[in-house]
């Protein structure tokens, strides 16, 4: 099988490290063909604060998943969240040479440029330029402005910002475990990419991706995303809590979570007890399940409080904004018992949890369509539409090469990337700005070693 088939996403987490291999099958749905999963020692809140320990973990995750699938793993999609996310809207316009020539690729690559060249505040880095609408001469609600004549192109951009130091730090952990990094996606687009249906981002929807660190918020309405936002707390948390409130260790914290855990606390009755054993010919400790999950409870509340603020700043309570389809819950968190009925209760929105097998293949093993993978699949989904583009970029070049045969003769070796990019540009209109980002990323990271 040719490397270019296939997709690796990495999904470098707070408490564990996936690695997915996954490959479109003939119906156009994601094969799932390996996985690989170690624990995650060396990050905190999404960032990484141990590089030694994380690229061991990387190690692991990539070796499990070739064994898994019989592949060798060079490069890898990967997914960044962590507390230092932030975005913001901005809107930017350009004014074209020549109006009498219909709006192309090359267009709205120079505005999303401009926006790129935003000061941020120092130590921060643009992750993404992602248009939202766009305006052609005045004309507004416009969502593909390409083929159209227009003398001002205007839009409105959803920009994600993030730390450099964070970002690099990832890209280093990555290429000192000997791979490739081929593109860096938000995390909670790529989780939402696996488990909503277009149908959801159309009508109104925030995904909420309840991970071990971080609680990652992504809000889609109209088919465009909206609002992205990282809460830096997740399970982690409530694991912490329990063992404080119950004098515990974290193993047997984290064990009474996944077992005997509820985040509505009416559920139990006040007989229900559970042993725990002592340490080291200790007195066994009895814990009643009510209290167990009023302490789950308590913080399950303020996660949830958090993400109803950040949708509320979205703007929900406007008749405009309305998210129809509510939340979608999913993550390793989302697994929690009656979470879903606490956070109705909470928001008074619609509530489902969210598992990614809306892309997948139907012969996919159960265990990949668990809430706790959604992200790792959409970062091999995401790998999988870069790659075809990738590909369609090659033919469309490989179409040119008779005509232009004198123009590639004049290039010259010594050219800088950049200045090859711009001549090239005019001739691949199809290539994404998704494409065009991760290029630009990728040198950052080389010049940055």
């Amino acid at each position: 099988m040719e490397q270019n088939d296939i997709a690796v996403g990495l999904d470098i987490g707070t408490t564990k490290i996936v690695a997915m291999i996954g490959r479109k099958n003939e119906y156009g749905k994601v094969e799932i063909i390996g996985i690989g999963k170690s624990k995650s020692l060396g990050v905190h809140r999404g960032v990484v604060n141990n590089i030694t320990q994380t690229i061991q973990s990387i190690q692991q995750a990539i070796q499990e998943a070739e064994a898994d699938s019989g592949l060798k793993i060079s490069e890898v999609v990967v997914g960044i969240a962590g507390q230092h996310i932030r975005s913001l809207q901005h809107s930017d316009y350009i004014t074209r040479q020549n109006p009498d020539e219909v709006i192309d690729g090359d267009d709205i690559h120079t505005l999303c440029n401009q926006v790129h060249k935003l000061v941020m505040l120092p130590g921060e880095e643009i992750i993404h330029v992602l248009p939202q609408e766009f305006k052609v001469d005045g004309q507004a609600e416009i969502k593909e402005p390409i083929g159209m004549y227009g003398g001002r192109l205007e839009a409105n951009f959803h920009v994600v910002v993030g730390q450099v130091s964070s970002i690099r730090n990832i890209g280093r952990c990555v290429k000192s475990a000997g791979l490739e990094l081929s593109a860096v996606t938000l995390e909670p687009l790529a989780s939402a990419n696996a488990v909503l249906s277009q149908e959801e981002k159309e009508a109104g929807v925030a995904l909420i991706d309840i991970g071990g660190g971080t609680t990652d918020l992504a809000i889609f309405k109209d088919g465009i995303i909206r609002h992205t936002a990282v809460i830096p707390f997740g399970g982690n948390v409530i694991t912490e809590d329990i063992k404080e409130g119950c004098s515990i260790i974290e193993k047997q914290a984290e064990l009474l979570k996944i077992k005997f855990g509820s985040a509505w606390p009416g559920e139990n009755k006040d007989n229900e007890i559970v042993s725990i054993p002592g340490l080291r010919g200790r007195e066994p400790k009895e814990i009643t399940l009510k209290n167990l999950s009023k302490i789950i409870n308590a913080r399950v509340v303020e996660i949830i409080e958090q993400v109803y603020l950040e949708i509320k700043n979205y703007g929900h309570d406007e008749q405009k904004k309305k998210l129809i389809a509510g939340l979608v819950l999913t993550g390793g968190g989302a697994q929690l018992k009656h979470l879903k009925q606490t956070a109705e209760y909470i928001t008074g929105m619609d509530t489902r949890i969210g598992y990614p097998n809306e892309h997948l293949a139907g012969t996919t093993d159960s265990e990949t369509t668990s809430p706790v993978y959604a992200t790792a699949v959409g970062l091999v989904m995401n790998s999988l539409e870069h790659g075809k583009s990738n590909m369609q970029e090659s033919a469309d070049l490989s179409e040119h090469v008779e005509d232009e045969s004198d123009y590639a003769g004049e290039q010259d070796h010594d050219h800088e990337p950049e200045e090859h990019e711009e001549s090239t540009s005019k001739r691949v209109a199809k290539k994404s700005i998704f494409d065009k980002w991760a290029e630009k990323f990728k040198d950052f990271l080389d010049n940055a070693e």
